[in-house]
């Protein structure tokens, strides 16, 4: 559980509709990898397939280095054939590469990420081909427990809050939208998101 979690929930208890929704729903728990490096790879592997063919190929992938704690060398050495053999797209495989070679090249697997902000650790890493910014937003969420990010293109947030505010709008004009109304959240918008999430799983 994030550990801004206890006051998060006594601060946005007090607003509709989390009156209802944190005495209601559990945001559950979330497995995190060993590192920003591979918690970033595996958020990459499991773009846009589904959860369990996502983990059947990760732990296929894991295998192959038989190390759950692979090193960013070990993928750079790899052909990309080796990684498409694990059940990598063609595409995936490259990016993994370009997440390897760029936490090589930069010098960030011992980085220390709570010298930077938010917004400087989205700069930095979307800067690599392949990694877009809700991925980075995944990982200021669940693995570093940055307390107020929003992940406005999440679909499962826009649905949730569609839904929950009873909004008609869409595209920018809906995201403008979302944006103000997850302002009265601050500081805790990562803890608010999960509850929309966690409201949209049983809705």
């Amino acid at each position: 559980m994030s550990k801004h979690y206890n006051e998060a929930e006594a601060f946005l208890i007090k607003l509709k509709p989390f009156d209802e929704l944190i005495p209601n729903y559990d945001i559950g728990q979330f497995e995190k990898q060993s590192s920003v490096f591979r918690e970033l790879v595996a958020g990459v592997i499991y773009q846009q397939i589904s959860i369990k063919a996502a983990a059947s190929i990760y732990a296929k992938f894991c295998r192959f280095f038989e190390d759950v704690d692979y090193q960013a060398i070990q993928i750079v050495n790899s052909t990309h054939e080796s990684l498409r053999a694990c059940g990598l797209s063609n595409q995936k495989a490259n990016y993994v590469r370009n997440i390897a070679h760029f936490f090589i090249d930069n010098k960030l697997e011992a980085y220390d990420w709570d010298t930077s902000t938010d917004a400087e650790i989205i700069k930095m890493l979307t800067s690599i081909k392949g990694v877009g910014e809700w991925t980075v937003q995944m990982l200021l969420m669940f693995y570093l427990e940055r307390p107020d990010v929003f992940p406005v293109k999440d679909l499962g947030v826009q649905m949730a809050m569609k839904s929950l505010y009873n909004l008609k709008l869409e595209k920018r004009a809906l995201e403008k939208e979302l944006t103000r109304i997850a302002s009265d959240w601050q500081p805790y918008r990562t803890v608010a998101s999960k509850y929309m999430w966690a409201w949209k799983r049983e809705n």
